[in-house]
């Protein structure tokens, strides 16, 4: 399901294992894992209740760097990210920015063609792998 540049996938996993998965394909990819966020852990630091929520914070300069070279405010997109979270129903999402997306929304144009085409098909394979689900 795509919204607003959002793509959203439904795991087969809990929160806390989806972002394992994630994580290790992201470095079995060769790519840099720069942040990972507990949002629940942090709610609770503040006595506030939240459902399990983890961000990955994920990229290679490879990658976005002729996104940037391009445009420099794509930056404020880089590097991916993808957030996990549980619903009030129990089910865990994994979520995501798409790159055509981020293209349309910073203006790119031919020079990030290939870059763009590259970090799509690269966010299908690894959300397939974290969440249990076959890329579409």
């Amino acid at each position: 399901m795509a919204d607003k540049g959002l793509v959203t996938v439904e795991s087969r996993f809990g929160v806390r294992e989806t972002i394992d998965r994630l994580a290790e394909a992201v470095l079995q990819a060769g790519l840099n894992i720069f942040a990972r966020i507990d949002h629940a852990a942090g709610a609770h630091g503040v006595g506030a209740s939240l459902r399990p929520t983890e961000l990955l914070i994920f990229g290679n300069p490879k990658g976005g760097t002729p996104l940037m070279q391009d445009r420099q405010t794509a930056g404020i997109d880089l590097p991916v990210k993808a957030l996990a979270w549980e619903d009030d129903r129990g089910k865990v999402w994994l979520i995501y920015s798409s790159a055509e997306w981020i293209a349309d929304r910073h203006d790119l144009g031919a020079p990030s063609h290939e870059a763009v085409a590259a970090i799509a098909a690269g966010m299908k394979k690894l959300v397939a792998a974290a969440s249990g689900t076959n890329p579409t």
